[in-house]
């Protein structure tokens, strides 16, 4: 007879998050004031130096900020609207703050996605672990207030497409102008951007909603057992699974392709969903495996975990397929629009020794660690795969954020690893309270037995 089990978050264990935070917010003080002020203008430095690289390989200069237009509108003010308002310091401040936001809120719509994409397919060999990834979705409301403040404060040193002066009738540039109706229709170009941050309320919304209702279902099923919640999660599951497809693609493009907005690629949101995709499956067989190291899931056997660890594998290649079509459709038609975006992070003396250890990590090192089915099923294997997948992941945002954020101006230090602290541990905070609120599995699922018998 299965027994319930519920995960205790103990006063030691909070205690250590607390400390990691304060750490990270010590670190986070520290390497912003070791920054300096700067001078302001790092966008137009890295810009310069990313129109010398596209010039030696023979092309025409080509900025990613409005094909060399910025320097042209730099003298128009440094107030609201101004391209070079805030320090090089605050800009980095902003970015790191943005890259952390986008990647922890993709890792919690990721967890209600892994939940609902074994309900609606019916699965039960993970009966035992889907509640594990779906606890992530609690920090949705968090993610949500944090993604629109830092977005209000500091949009014009995000975004460039923010800037009014772009939408000048006379000088303004007319790339951005023809995709101003996406950021702010029924408004005119340069104002309030009422239709994107209407779209990221929209999304959190919905998201939270429907998190809300399976979780309530969830619930239910472990009081009421039979059938009728696990329809009812189903169908849920799959009205969830339908806005998802969409908005995981829109919010890609929002947050992050728009921060370079004379570039797209029509492969982003695959490329995005498929970078979160893989950190949230190495986020939960971590936890997994340090909850069994704690005596829990008992209903957890190594066939799961070895499931697990397959789902990582085979979706590190699907990640790097992804990468590398999109690397090679743009290097193969060398136009200047499209080459900047790699040439900046590909020759950039701050981004090309992260764009190599994206590769690494997230390619190589996976691969060949996980290779082998013993792999797959050893914990200090996992131990030390799946927090290097995690951090690799961040590293894959950091890149697809910063050079079209702060430019030149980029690096990694105190700020990156303390901010990285501050949110890493508040995020497994909030996930291990609400695991600690509910039972680790539930023992009425009705595909329990088969999760039980589970062997390959």
């Amino acid at each position: 007879m299965v027994t319930e089990e519920r995960y205790e978050f103990t006063a030691t264990a909070k205690k250590r998050l607390l400390i990691t935070l304060v750490v990270g917010v010590v670190l986070s003080v520290l390497g912003y004031f070791t920054l300096g002020s700067g001078d302001g203008h790092g966008s137009s430095h890295g810009d310069e130096d990313h129109a010398e690289v596209v010039s030696d390989h023979g092309e025409e200069p080509y900025t990613a900020e409005g094909h060399g237009s910025e320097d042209s509108h730099a003298e128009e003010g440094h107030g609201e609207g101004g391209h070079h308002g805030s320090s090089s310091s605050v800009k980095r401040l902003l970015s790191n703050l943005w890259i952390n936001n986008v990647f922890f809120a993709g890792l919690a719509i990721i967890g209600v996605f892994f939940f609902a994409i074994q309900y609606a397919a019916q699965a039960g060999w993970s009966a035992g672990i889907k509640r594990i990834p779906f606890a992530f979705g609690s920090w949705l409301p968090i993610a949500f207030v944090l993604m629109l403040v830092v977005f209000l404060v500091g949009k014009y040193d995000l975004f460039h497409w923010t800037h009014a002066d772009l939408y000048a009738e006379v000088g303004g540039d007319e790339i951005v102008k023809g995709k101003s109706p996406y950021f702010f229709w029924p408004l005119g170009g340069g104002e309030f951007p009422l239709f994107w941050v209407a779209r990221l309320v929209i999304f959190f919304a919905v998201w939270y909603l429907l998190f809300r209702k399976l979780r309530s279902l969830a619930f239910s099923e472990d009081i009421e057992g039979g059938t009728t919640s696990w329809y009812k999660l189903r169908s849920t599951s799959a009205i969830f699974l339908v806005f998802f497809a969409v908005s995981s693609s829109m919010s890609a493009w929002d947050w992050i392709m728009s921060i370079d907005v004379h570039w797209f690629s029509t492969m982003f949101g695959w490329y995005a969903f498929a970078s979160w995709w893989v950190a949230g499956l190495a986020l939960s067989l971590f936890i997994v495996v340090m909850l069994k190291d704690k005596g829990l899931l008992s209903v957890v056997n190594e066939n799961h975990i070895h499931d697990l660890g397959k789902f990582v594998f085979a979706f590190t290649i699907f990640w790097t397929y992804v990468w590398f079509s999109q690397f090679l459709l743009i290097y193969y038609a060398h136009i200047p629009e499209e080459t900047v975006y790699f040439l900046e992070r590909w020759k950039d003396d701050h981004y090309a020794p992260v764009f190599y250890i994206n590769l690494i990590l997230n390619f190589f090192f996976p691969f060949l660690v996980l290779m082998t089915r013993d792999a797959k099923r050893h914990a200090r294997i996992l131990k030390v795969v799946c927090p290097a997948i995690v951090f690799g992941h961040w590293l894959d945002f950091y890149l697809m954020v910063s050079p079209g954020t702060v430019g030149h101006n980029g690096g990694f230090g105190f700020l990156e690893i303390g901010l990285i602290l501050v949110y890493a541990s508040a995020f497994l905070y909030v996930t291990f309270n609400a695991l600690a609120k509910a039972p680790l599995f539930a023992k009425n699922h009705p595909m329990l037995k088969e999760s039980l018998h589970h062997h390959i």
